[in-house]
């Protein structure tokens, strides 16, 4: 492998490879070649995302609605919490500071 041109195996290494050309000054510029096949990369995205998409397992009905009630059930507590805590607080100043 050629120390100054990096490996294009993975998309995000084709920017570094574009920038950095065999006997080329390092610039700055993307080339047109390096231009197209960021361009690919880009098209490959999708199909990618929807490869991934297919591996997430989803919940079971039954599973999203028992998270969902915990989930509203802790924000409810943490929320009545804090609400109390304000009360004291404005209770205590109203006492200091009649």
């Amino acid at each position: 492998m050629d120390p100054i041109t990096p490996p294009t195996d993975h998309p995000s290494d084709l920017a570094e490879a574009a920038v950095a050309e065999p006997g080329a000054a390092v610039t700055g510029e993307v080339s047109e070649a390096a231009r197209s096949a960021l361009a690919e990369s880009e098209g490959g995205f999708l199909v990618a995302t929807m490869g991934e998409l297919r591996k997430v397992v989803w919940p079971s009905r039954q599973q999203l609605f028992s998270e969902s009630v915990a989930v509203i059930l802790m924000v409810s507590l943490s929320a009545a919490t804090i609400a109390a805590i304000d009360r004291f607080y404005h209770w205590l100043s109203s006492q200091v500071f009649r």
